[in-house]
């Protein structure tokens, strides 16, 4: 079932929205413990509220300001105060 965004909350770990990109942030190079990688956050809006979804390397690709994407399977936590959908290895993004 299809979460509103205001009603995620840090913790949960199969979360399912629907929502349009509103905006795209530069993408940018972050060393982790798998090696150098390319991150982007990019903001998700439905009705209800805004959500930072994080994107990795070949899922920026696929996202542009204007689409709507659903996201299966996506986790929350919290980052300096502000919530953060992640898509987990077990997680699907769908855009269009």
């Amino acid at each position: 079932m299809v979460s509103k965004i205001s009603e995620l909350k840090a913790g949960i770990s199969d979360a399912h929205i629907k929502g349009e990109v509103v905006e795209v942030a530069q993408p940018r190079s972050v060393q982790t413990k798998y090696g150098p990688n390319v991150v982007s956050n990019v903001m998700v809006q439905d009705k209800s509220g805004k959500i930072k979804l994080v994107l990795w390397a070949k899922q920026i690709e696929q996202v542009k300001k204007g689409n709507t994407v659903e996201v299966k399977g996506g986790y929350v936590t919290e980052w300096q105060g502000e919530l953060q959908l992640n898509i987990g290895r077990a997680g699907e993004m769908i855009v269009t």
